[in-house]
């Protein structure tokens, strides 16, 4: 699999540009200071494009899954399905094509490794079982392992990307909040990951009034080759958030390659920083 960490290339909605210039103008300026390149995707219908374009698993290899999420089934939400055929087509890349079911926001990588929340189960049931589907995923992205952690409910979309992320390949980055949900969610959780080898390091506030509505945001970050960029909201965890990422990723952080960004507007629509973006090697 091709990792964040090898991306050179950064693209956003068009409506992304067009509805948050600022943003834009100002993630846009940080990419370019650290070389990373960057473009807009037309034909797009809402601006989340990390959820419908497809994964690369290779410099010339992307699959391209079945874009079909509960959350736009109803006719008020169904005009806002992109169709990444169409989109694919306009920027010149020809996918190959899965009858698999899955958003790219539930799509955790690293090298040899899928973290997934386990609502991708549920989405596939009709086709795959539990262990088909496991199969089918390894085979699809080239990997040896994939993680099935439960779905966080209070997260209705059931992305895998406001909950955990790589910081390398044996290790994970997590919300703290999860140590405050059920046992059967912790050791589910946890489970997963020991059974899988890896270990995890988590974001933690020690704040008078945490802001519990946009501090899960952070871990909703945009990493390529060059640069980790961070979103801020404004709020009392913002500092402690850029200082912890100093910690978990020092070799960025020795060469001042971590960066900060507002994204309390962008966070209003559900996600911030990884959904807004997709990011490959060119």
């Amino acid at each position: 699999m091709i990792t964040d960490q090898e991306t050179n290339f950064v693209y956003f909605s068009e409506l992304f540009k067009q509805r948050f210039e600022q943003e834009y103008s100002e993630i846009t300026s940080i990419l370019a200071k650290h070389r990373i390149g960057f473009d807009t995707l037309p034909e797009t219908k809402d601006i989340w494009c990390r959820d419908y374009m497809p994964i690369q698993v290779s410099e010339n290899k992307f699959i391209e899954y079945r874009y079909d999420p509960d959350y736009l089934q109803t006719k008020k939400y169904r005009k806002l399905k992109s169709y990444p055929g169409i989109i694919s087509e306009s920027i010149g890349l020809k996918p190959e094509k899965t009858d698999l079911i899955v958003d790219g926001g539930n799509i955790i990588k690293s090298k040899d490794c899928v973290i997934l929340t386990d609502k991708v189960i549920l989405e596939n049931k009709d086709f795959y079982t539990k262990e088909s589907l496991v199969e089918k995923v390894k085979e699809l992205f080239e990997i040896e392992k994939i993680v099935l952690i439960p779905w966080d409910k209070k997260e209705p979309f059931g992305h895998a990307d406001g909950m955990i992320r790589f910081i390398n390949e044996n290790k994970v980055l997590i919300n703290g909040y999860f140590k405050e949900y059920s046992e059967k969610f912790q050791s589910y959780f946890f489970g997963e990951l020991a059974k899988n080898g890896l270990e995890f390091t988590e974001l933690k506030f020690d704040v008078k009034k945490p802001n519990e509505e946009l501090n899960w945001g952070y871990i909703n970050f945009l990493q390529a080759k060059n640069v980790i960029i961070i979103p801020q909201f404004g709020i009392d965890e913002d500092k402690q958030a850029f200082e912890q990422f100093e910690k978990f990723f020092p070799d960025y952080a020795k060469e001042n390659r971590i960066e900060k960004v507002n994204a309390g507007k962008i966070i209003d629509g559900g996600g911030v920083l990884n959904c807004m973006t997709w990011n490959i090697k060119k």
